[in-house]
């Protein structure tokens, strides 16, 4: 369900702006995808790749057992960039020198333009970048000519045009290098030839044809929660195959306040397609019972999921399939292929070893702004389009502890508190998630009318972002916080205390859980 013609790959060797070069290159109209830098080169060849960018890493390419690239790519006469640790790759394996470097450089750097060849064209003769690298490249091997130094990097870009490698020390996919886009749309148009026809239109284009030759004559089932990722699959699946589509909505009893009946409802008037609501409360909330551990949370939640739609597709002659809204970053945060696992996403590595449906995700690789744009391409309302997240496994991860319905009760009526004065507020467009998330484990002393209390704490969780990849919190103003504390702690019994979290991603994550 991707374009074929124009793929740019990412090899990825563990540097946390990966997907931010993802983002960029996407953002020049070519699509790109990351895979692990251990991709044998026949997998590479069968991908039939314009490009391929060698990402940052933690490494020093001079360490034993330090990750390297197979010899073969280079060979392959498909135009390589290597960025940071990707640069020094190419340099050490091809003949160059790197070294530890005498001054290492973080943050903002003047760069001196020496060559700029096709690469570097759109750059004046100094310029700022942002470097992040304890290594440099002394001397770039034989064939190849410097394009840049700064005044502690001999060689901060180089290039063999003749083999078509390319690399670069600093970072041209940060904001921080005014020049950066400009670099990789060079790469991406000029080097590697592509046209940049990638946009949400195509893309619909391409999801609707992919996923009718898959489908046949058969028919799916769709699992929705009335967000975006779901809605917008269920657009698209419909798109395709019509009235052979049966969207499923589970209420598993892990649902924020009134939100089965806004979901039904929404759903309804938004898409028109035939929907069957599943009261599952009782049977997700057995099974999570005792259950303290995460990712046995999302994972029992995960499996519970499949079986109900499994249940429902019996019941329809012919269906076999199962559509549900995938991104990008449950994938690369469930830890698939080489990547570590930050948190399992219950559609990802949630899901059972056994299924008896088969398995459709069309948005698998997008991130979520992305997906944003195709559902407004697909002429979603603006009241899911930006509708906030909320995870798969629901209020279940934002009880850091066990599920049970007094815990429930409390996070769930503490979170319609919240977001109801950020709506009232304005300021709920302002955030791209904001929740409340529950400690049971913990309790505190308080006072209420002169009489000691014993209660628990609720944090507020409200971050800015636009990929989920990374956030940072959100700065809400001081009374806006205090008159969200005033109505918890006064309206939801078993709550004393209010505090607000104000941790980016990295190191946290958005949610808790």
């Amino acid at each position: 369900m991707i374009p074929t013609d124009e793929i740019i790959l990412i090899l990825d060797f563990g540097a946390q702006y990966t997907q931010l070069i993802a983002r960029r290159i996407r953002e020049c109209g070519v699509y790109c995808e990351i895979l692990p830098y251990t991709v044998a080169p026949a997998q590479i060849k069968a991908r039939r790749p314009r490009g391929m960018v060698l990402s940052g890493g933690p490494s020093s390419v001079y360490e034993p057992g330090a990750p390297m690239l197979d010899p073969l790519l280079y060979d392959m006469d498909i135009p390589i960039l290597g960025i940071c640790y990707g640069h020094q790759v190419m340099a050490h394996q091809l003949g160059g020198n790197v070294v530890r470097a005498p001054i290492p450089e973080y943050g903002s750097t003047r760069l001196e333009l020496i060559d700029r060849h096709d690469l570097l064209a759109d750059l004046p003769d100094s310029a700022e970048c942002w470097m992040s690298h304890g290594d440099i490249v002394m001397e770039p091997p034989v064939s190849f000519t410097t394009l840049a130094r700064t005044s502690t990097t001999p060689v901060a870009a180089m290039a063999d045009e003749n083999a078509r490698l390319y690399g670069v020390q600093f970072h041209p996919e940060v904001i921080h290098t005014p020049y950066g886009k400009d670099v990789l749309n060079r790469y991406v148009r000029d080097i590697c030839g592509c046209a940049g026809r990638w946009s949400p239109g195509s893309f619909i284009s391409e999801s609707i044809d992919a996923i009718r030759e898959r489908v046949g004559d058969g028919r799916v089932v769709c699992g929705v929660s009335g967000g975006i990722d779901s809605c917008a699959v269920a657009a698209l699946v419909h798109r395709a195959i019509g009235d052979r589509l049966t969207c499923v909505f589970v209420d598993h009893g892990l649902l924020r306040q009134g939100e089965a009946d806004e979901v039904r409802r929404d759903f309804a008037d938004a898409l028109g397609i035939h929907l069957i609501s599943v009261d599952a409360a009782e049977r997700f909330l057995s099974r999570l019972v005792g259950v303290l551990d995460p990712e046995k949370k999302r994972k029992i939640i995960g499996e519970e999921f499949v079986r109900v739609f499994e249940e429902i597709a019996r019941t329809i002659h012919g269906a076999s399939f199962l559509a549900q809204g995938t991104l990008y970053p449950d994938v690369i945060e469930s830890g698939v292929g080489h990547a570590a696992t930050i948190k399992t996403h219950h559609n990802v590595g949630g899901l059972p070893e056994t299924m008896g449906l088969q398995v459709i995700e069309p948005l698998r690789y997008l991130f979520k702004d992305e997906v944003r744009a195709v559902a407004k391409e697909l002429g979603l309302p603006d009241s899911i389009v930006w509708r906030h997240p909320f995870p798969g496994p629901g209020l279940a991860v934002r009880i850091v502890g066990e599920v049970n319905r007094d815990n429930l009760r409390m996070v769930r009526q503490a979170d319609a508190i919240f977001l109801e004065e950020l709506r009232a507020s304005a300021h709920y467009h302002d955030t791209w998630q904001a929740f409340a998330a529950l400690l049971p484990g913990i309790r505190s002393v308080g006072v209420m009318g002169d009489d000691r209390t014993y209660a628990h704490p609720i944090i507020l969780r409200a971050v800015v972002s636009d990929d989920a990849m990374t956030a940072d919190w959100a700065r809400l103003p001081y009374d806006l916080l205090q008159k969200v504390s005033n109505r918890i702690t006064n309206e939801v019994k078993g709550i004393n205390r209010v505090v607000y979290d104000i941790s980016s991603k990295p190191p946290a994550t958005i949610e808790w859980e």
